[in-house]
């Protein structure tokens, strides 16, 4: 816990910046019947029939110092996607770090044999030589600035009724360009010295 709460007293370094990652899973849900728009007075309704279409998957990476995050939508979340996702964030976004600070959770995806699954051994080696993890503690997600983005992901994009698999890659990247324009970071106070205080009865105790 400790480890993650130093990392975000870090000022900010394009050279080394730190940045949040977490996942999330999304139902694809069609109409049966057309809803009703919405009126003066009343507001859209669905009917309370639906069809299950799937299930996409979403990872989400935010840097809160810098005030941006990027989300990819992808069919599946097994350890080469996460890979995949990794590697995008490390060639595209961040090609001029020197290593990428990663804070995530500890989900048996998360670690460096995925890279090796994902990627012939010399290039898994240089994607890791420029990563370093930082795992949330176990019961700790809320740590993760990531999951708090995912949560206003939830409430202002994902909170509704979405058919497909390419309409919830516009409506997400629709949301992602509004707050990457807007930069908003995170307002994050929590120290590791209110964590001794607040949280002591995680710690050992020691008898003199």
């Amino acid at each position: 816990m400790e480890e993650v709460l130093e990392v975000y007293r870090l000022p900010y370094d394009p050279r080394f910046p730190v940045v949040c990652m977490d996942e999330t899973s999304k139902q694809l849900v069609g109409e049966v019947a057309a809803s009703m728009p919405p009126a003066p007075g009343r507001l859209l309704r669905h009917d309370y029939e639906y069809r299950r279409q799937g299930v996409a998957n979403l990872f989400l990476a935010f840097e809160p110092l810098r005030g941006w995050r990027w989300v990819e939508v992808t069919a599946r979340r097994t350890r080469t996607d996460w890979a995949h996702f990794i590697a995008h964030l490390l060639d595209h976004h961040y090609r001029e770090a020197e290593c990428l600070l990663l804070v995530l959770d500890n989900l048996n995806t998360h670690s460096g044999a995925s890279f090796y699954e994902a990627f012939p051994p010399p290039r898994a080696r240089r994607l890791l030589d420029r990563l370093h993890f930082v795992h949330t503690p176990k019961h700790g997600s809320w740590l993760n600035l990531a999951e708090a983005e995912f949560s206003i992901l939830q409430r202002q994009c994902l909170d509704r009724r979405i058919p497909t698999f390419s309409r919830l890659e516009t409506e997400t990247r629709a949301w992602v360009h509004q707050r990457n324009q807007l930069q908003v970071g995170a307002d994050w106070h929590f120290t590791t010295d209110d964590a001794r205080i607040k949280l002591k009865r995680l710690y050992p105790s020691f008898e003199d």
